[in-house]
């Protein structure tokens, strides 16, 4: 994967000398201006390539063993590679773009080649889009701790198998306990880069996780209890073919992460080191998604949820088995908790763009921060409180807003070319993203809704 000439020659590399940032754009203060950060010289590479890989390794990653059951283990993994070639061709898109045009965020971007109500409907994107993967991470930590249940029965919790039902260990209870102790104050950082350190961690976490997964997926295929995986869908009819489809969402939330580039080059040093930091990221993910995919379909089969983590309830039939399975659960509901600030450092961003335009910078508003970023985590501890599923929060975003962010708007955005820089190439692959894009989340939406009618006029086997 390349991306190439996104850095002009005459640019200078020093953060000191990079071109001030207009403070109306959604994705990131002002740079170069007087904030109160001067003692700041600019973020390392790692800890930009950990933000990043931070960004895109979030709850997406649960979700795709069991995109695994549906598309067959070859061809699952043949699609994850695919997305990640499509998301670097999307995002070297939007950075060359946004070097001609001097834009320093996606929202100016979408303002320079579409004006304000392309900066907006960007805005409205990434609010619907983290929104909805925020409320994903507090219901997989919900799910981890308190418990969930489902059609195929009760799974019990890590706070509730340890000390058993009581109030305390009730999903509200617990949701609201992580978010005024966790979430509240990792929230409150003005700057991305603070975060730095919890994103390392988030992804030693999210490692954790993987190599205990792998560990008990070798032990079980050398004691010959698990079988040969399905390499290829089950399409027996027109439904199950449609059915293949409804991974795509999925596919596209979990390499989302267009809407951080923007603020992780504003605070890089060296700007043209964007182009090893999308590529290391972009690399790094993908190995853990494929391992993780791999390995978590091989150990629980066509008997994985929607959620891998609820699989992780039952007797495993190993040595230390139930050790395993809360050390499992524990490390990536802690990786989600860390991830939880990247995400919503955007989000808080946008939604005071969209709503505050002509304010001052909302690092200097500490009123309006405060404000801002209180009623967030309240909406998104609700929506956590009353959505049932990820797999319904998935495909919500995946299919609209998620869609949006990572091809349709930079492939719009090259193909109206205000700049005359897009080559014939680039305007190829745009019309391509698009019409994969458009084609397969209609298919997508229309096999959900589909199978939502069908279930709802399927008589109970009670009645």
């Amino acid at each position: 994967m390349t991306i190439e000439n996104i850095a002009p020659k005459k640019e200078r590399k020093s953060r000191k000398n990079k071109a001030i940032v207009d403070e109306n754009a959604p994705l990131l203060p002002k740079r170069g201006e007087d904030v109160g950060f001067d003692e700041f010289n600019g973020a390392s590479f790692t800890g930009a390539v950990f933000n990043l890989s931070t960004t895109i390794v979030g709850a997406g990653i649960m979700a795709l063993p069991a995109t695994m059951k549906v598309l067959g283990l070859g061809l699952g993994i043949a699609m994850i590679i695919f997305m990640a070639f499509l998301t670097e061709a999307s995002i070297e898109l939007i950075l060359r773009f946004s070097r001609a045009g001097k834009s320093s965020s996606y929202g100016s971007l979408m303002g320079d080649a579409f004006g304000k109500y392309g900066k907006i409907l960007l805005q409205v994107a990434v609010l619907v889009n983290n929104l909805g993967v925020l409320i994903v991470y507090m219901i997989i930590i919900g799910d981890v701790l308190s418990g969930t249940s489902s059609n195929e029965g009760h799974h019990a919790g890590v706070l509730e198998g340890w000390f058993g039902e009581h109030w305390w260990t009730g999903r509200t209870i617990v949701l609201l306990v992580t978010t005024l102790g966790i979430f509240a104050p990792l929230a409150s950082f003005k700057r991305i880069d603070s975060l730095s350190f919890t994103s390392a961690l988030s992804v030693a976490l999210a490692v954790v996780f993987l190599v205990i997964t792998i560990g008990i997926t070798v032990v079980k295929l050398i004691d010959g209890s698990i079988g040969m995986p399905r390499m290829l869908p089950d399409v027996s009819d027109v439904s199950s073919f449609f059915k293949c489809f409804t991974v795509v969402p999925v596919l596209v939330t979990a390499y989302i992460c267009h809407y951080n580039v923007h603020s992780i080059d504003n605070e890089l040093e060296d700007s043209t080191q964007i182009r090893g930091v999308v590529q290391t990221s972009l690399a790094l993910c993908s190995s853990v998604y494929i391992m993780t995919s791999l390995f978590g379909f091989l150990l629980f089969g066509d008997g994985t949820l929607d959620d891998v983590l609820a699989n992780f309830d039952a007797n495993l039939g190993i040595p230390c088995g139930s050790f395993l399975n809360d050390a499992v659960r524990v490390s990536y509901a802690a990786h989600l908790m860390l991830v939880f600030p990247v995400v919503f450092f955007p989000l808080r961003l946008n939604l005071d763009g969209l709503f505050f335009p002509s304010s001052r910078p909302l690092v200097l508003d500490n009123m309006r921060f405060a404000l801002v970023t209180v009623g967030l985590i309240g909406i998104i501890f609700l929506g956590a409180n009353f959505i049932p599923s990820i797999w319904d929060a998935f495909q919500f975003t995946g299919a609209t807003a998620a869609v949006c962010i990572g091809f349709i708007f930079p492939a719009a955005i090259t193909l109206k070319d205000r700049h005359n820089i897009a080559t014939k190439k680039d305007k190829i692959l745009s019309i391509v993203m698009i019409v994969l894009a458009v084609f397969s989340n209609v298919v997508a939406i229309y096999s959900d809704a589909y199978a939502l009618f069908k279930n709802a006029n399927t008589p109970s086997p009670r009645e």
